[in-house]
């Protein structure tokens, strides 16, 4: 049952998630070969060393500006964040604070200015292209407001494009079991042009969700859905979280969205301004004052 739409707290229920084998992460579009990744020493030194911290992504000191001299604009200044291994954190502020360029940064589809960013243990920020590349792959899942779906292949191809590019083969019982979580199992041969804005976004979902990446980020998810959908969607994030301890960042403007978050983040002039952690609508709204949104 859908929680209502302007009193909705988020409710979990047992998750056929909470069965699947984990393996690495995957996303469409990067067609380089899977080799060992270079330039970061060992490792499975760092996998180990992450796995006995409580921190999946930690940035220091990020900036990033853009353009030189007077033209120059700083769209990040002096940021730094550690996000919490199992938990769904969400990145809120106004047009302009910088929450977009801070997750690209922290998913490595943008190089700081200053700083550096660790994911699992590895300075990305080190690494040369090639191997951020496979990093991404390897670690990040990626949700998009627009679902970024191939229209000429079906849900189950789209699906399992990003393993395919890599050369693997998933686990058929998480793949079950992803499927069967998202809702899709009716829709597996049907094309992107043949399915509600929510099912595409769950294809989403499921695509980044299949290679059990060590953080999935979120930019917008239900931004170009209604209401209905935007509450499966974010269950669905909710419930991943809650049952295989995915770690989710998710960019939003919606403080509906925000609601269901373990901590939500405010930037307001490229800086982190307030850090708050669970929060009703209405108080994430009292947040949000006075930051120009």
């Amino acid at each position: 049952m859908l929680i209502p739409r302007r009193s909705r707290t988020c409710r979990t229920r047992p998750s056929l998630l909470a069965r699947g084998d984990q393996s690495n992460a995957a996303i469409a579009g990067q067609s380089t070969p899977r080799r060992k990744l270079a330039n970061v020493g060992s490792v499975q030194q760092a996998q180990l060393q992450s796995e006995q911290t409580t921190q999946v992504v930690a940035a220091s000191g990020v900036s990033r500006r853009y353009g030189e001299g007077d033209t120059a604009v700083t769209a990040l200044n002096d940021v730094s964040v550690e996000i919490e291994r199992g938990k769904l954190t969400a990145v809120m502020g106004p047009s302009g604070s910088g929450k977009s360029t801070l997750m690209h940064i922290l998913a490595g589809l943008d190089r700081p200015t200053e700083g550096s960013v660790l994911i699992d243990g590895i300075d990305i920020t080190q690494l040369g292209d090639d191997a951020l590349t496979r990093l991404r792959r390897d670690k990040i899942g990626f949700v998009f407001q627009f679902f970024n779906l191939l229209p000429m292949l079906t849900a189950r191809e789209n699906i399992l494009l990003p393993m395919s590019i890599a050369g693997r083969e998933p686990d058929p019982q998480w793949f079950d079991t992803v499927i069967d979580e998202t809702g899709l199992r009716d829709r597996l041969t049907h094309r992107p042009a043949e399915l509600s804005g929510g099912q595409q976004q769950r294809v989403a979902i499921a695509r980044a969700l299949l290679s059990r990446p060590a953080v999935l980020f979120a930019d917008e998810p239900t931004g170009n859905l209604d209401s209905t959908a935007s509450d499966e969607i974010l269950q669905l994030l909710r419930r991943s979280v809650d049952s295989v301890g995915q770690t989710v960042v998710m960019v939003t403007h919606d403080p509906i969205a925000a609601a269901i978050a373990d901590r939500i983040l405010f930037l307001s002039d490229g800086r982190i301004v307030k850090d708050i952690g669970r929060s009703t609508e209405d108080q994430i709204v009292d947040a949000m004052k006075g930051l120009g949104g």
